[in-house]
C-alpha cells in the first residue's frame, strides 16, 4: 500500500492572547492547516460542500480535476480534464462546485474526448466520492460556473450561435438559456448578474429561476464609449453593490487604445453609484470589490501615482504621489492589512509608504507581499493552445533586503479571500494550502 503524499498538519498557526482584569491567565486558539503537495493546482479553486476542487497539471502537461477535502486536505479523487475554447488571457478553467437539494453538492468539469462535432464532455460527479451524476456534450466553452443553486455554462462559444445555458446541479436538465457569450460576476439564490461579452458590453440581471431579465446597465455608460474586454476584466462584490474592472487594450491595428477603468453598480436595481475612468488596476492587489488599489493614466499614457479607494464610494481613501515612485526596477509589495504600499527590489533596499498619509516609513523591519516569480513562464499544456499561466502565488519579503522572509507564512487575506473562514492558496510550486482562522467571508485578489 502507497503512503498518501498528502500532509494533514494540525499545526499553530496563530495565537489570540487574552488577559483577564485579575491577573495574566492567556488563552490560546490553534488555527487547523493543511497543505496537499500531491496537486500542482495551475487554476483558482471552488470550494463547497466541504471539498476543494481544482484543475491540476499532471507531469507531461495533461490537466486533471481534482477534488480534496476542506478539513483535513485529504485527496478525495481525481478525473483527467480538458479545455475546448478557453481563451489563454482567461487562465486555466476551475471546476465548479454546487449544492443540490439534500445537502449534497456536485463537481461540475470538463472532461476530455472528442466525438463527432463535440469536442469535450461537461461532467457532474458527487463531491465526495467523484461518482459520475450526469454528463453534457460541448462543442467548446469557457468553462462552468456556479451561479447561485445551479450551474451556469457558455457553450458554443467559437461558434456564431454562442449561448449561456442554466442547468440543474442535480440532473443535467436545462432550465433556461441565453443566446451569445456571458460571464457569471455575482449570484444568489434568486438572482445572477451576467458580463454580456458583446461589442456593447453589459451587466445584465435575470431571475434565476426563470430567466427574466430585470436590468441592463452598459458598461459605457459608466466609463465611456470605446470599451473592447480583449484587455480584461475583473469584479467584485461589496455589500449591496458590484464592483467592475475593465483593463485597456491596444488595437493592433489602430494603436488606439481602448476605455477603461472601475464601476459601482448597485445590485438590486442597476444604478451607476460611482466610475474612475481611466486608472489601471494594479497587481498584486485587493479585490475591486474590497480594496482596489489604481493608478490613473493620462491622455498621453502617462502614468500617475497609486490610489487606494472606498470600494463603497470610490472616494480616494490614501494615495501615493507621482514624484514618489522610484524610477524602475521594482515590484509592488503590500503588508497583510494593505495599510502600507512597498515597493521591492529583489536582493536590495526597497521603499515603503504609509497609504492613508502618502508619506515614506522606515523600511527596516518592513515587510511586504510580492508575487514569488516575476517573469513567470506559460504551462506545457498538452493540447492546448500557447499562453495558459498558473494562477499566481505570494511570497513575503524584508523590503529592507529585499530578500524573502523564511519560513513561509500563510498570505494575506487580501490576497487568499476567505469562505466560511476558511483561506486557501497555492505556493509556488502548486501544493494547495489552507488555514481556518475564521476569517470573514470575503473575495481575494482573483475573486
Amino acid at each position: 500500500m502507497l503512503r498518501p503524499l498528502w500532509k494533514p498538519s494540525l499545526a499553530l498557526a496563530g495565537t489570540l492572547a487574552v488577559t483577564a482584569c485579575s491577573g495574566s491567565d492567556a488563552a490560546t486558539t490553534t488555527f487547523t492547516t493543511w497543505e496537499n503537495s500531491q496537486v500542482n493546482a495551475v487554476s483558482r479553486m471552488a470550494v463547497g460542500g466541504g471539498v476543494v476542487a481544482t484543475t491540476s497539471m499532471k507531469p507531461g502537461g495533461a490537466l486533471e480535476t481534482v477534488a480534496i477535502g476542506l478539513r483535513d486536505g485529504r485527496r478525495l479523487w481525481a478525473h483527467p480534464a480538458t479545455m475546448a475554447g478557453r481563451l489563454p488571457g482567461m487562465g486555466v478553467s476551475t471546476p465548479a462546485i454546487v449544492e443540490t437539494t439534500g445537502g449534497d453538492s456536485v463537481v461540475v468539469a470538463l472532461d476530455p474526448g472528442k466525438k463527432g462535432r463535440w469536442n469535450a464532455t461537461l461532467v457532474a460527479r458527487d463531491a465526495l466520492s467523484g461518482a459520475q451524476k450526469w454528463s453534457r456534450p460541448v462543442h467548446s466553452t469557457f468553462g462552468p460556473q456556479r451561479c447561485g443553486p445551479y450551474v451556469c455554462l457558455s457553450e458554443h462559444t467559437a461558434l456564431a450561435k454562442a449561448r449561456m445555458v442554466v442547468l440543474d446541479p442535480a440532473t443535467g436538465k436545462q432550465l433556461w438559456k441565453l443566446a451569445g457569450i456571458s460571464e457569471v460576476e455575482w449570484a444568489d439564490d434568486s438572482r445572477v448578474l451576467l458580463l454580456r461579452l458583446a461589442a456593447n458590453p453589459m451587466v445584465e440581471s435575470y431571475e434565476l429561476k426563470t430567466g427574466k431579465l430585470q436590468w441592463q446597465q452598459p458598461i459605457e455608460q459608466a466609463l465611456g464609449p470605446g470599451i473592447d474586454l480583449s484587455g480584461g476584466w475583473a469584479f467584485g462584490s461589496t455589500g449591496d453593490d458590484l464592483v467592475g474592472y475593465v483593463a485597456p487594450y491596444t488595437n493592433p491595428r489602430t494603436k488606439k487604445v481602448s476605455t477603461f477603468g472601475l464601476f459601482s453598480v448597485r445590485i438590486a436595481d442597476g444604478t451607476i453609484n460611482w466610475m474612475r475612468p481611466s486608472v489601471v488596476r494594479v497587481y498584486p492587489s485587493g479585490n475591486p470589490g474590497a480594496a482596489p488599489v489604481v493608478r490613473p493614466v493620462d491622455r498621453q499614457g502617462g502614468y500617475g501615482g497609486f490610489a487606494r479607494l472606498d470600494s463603497a464610494s470610490g472616494r480616494v481613501l490614501g494615495q501615493i504621489t507621482a514624484a514618489d515612485v522610484p524610477g524602475s526596477g521594482w515590484w509592488l509589495a503590500f503588508p497583510d492589512g494593505m495599510d502600507r504600499l512597498g515597493f521591492l527590489k529583489h536582493d536590495a533596499k526597497g521603499t515603503a509608504f504609509d497609504i492613508a498619509s502618502g508619506r515614506p516609513v522606515p523600511v527596516e523591519e518592513e515587510r511586504g507581499w510580492s508575487f514569488c516569480v516575476t517573469d513567470p513562464k506559460p504551462l506545457p499544456l498538452r493540447g492546448q493552445a500557447p499562453g495558459f499561466y498558473a494562477t499566481a502565488a505570494l511570497c513575503e519579503y524584508d523590503l529592507a533586503t529585499g530578500k524573502r522572509v523564511s519560513p513561509a507564512t500563510a498570505p494575506p487575506p487580501w490576497f487568499t479571500g476567505s469562505q466560511d473562514g476558511w483561506r486557501l492558496w497555492r505556493d509556488e510550486k502548486g501544493a494547495v494550502h489552507a488555514v481556518n482562522d475564521h476569517t470573514a467571508t470575503a473575495p481575494g485578489m482573483y475573486g
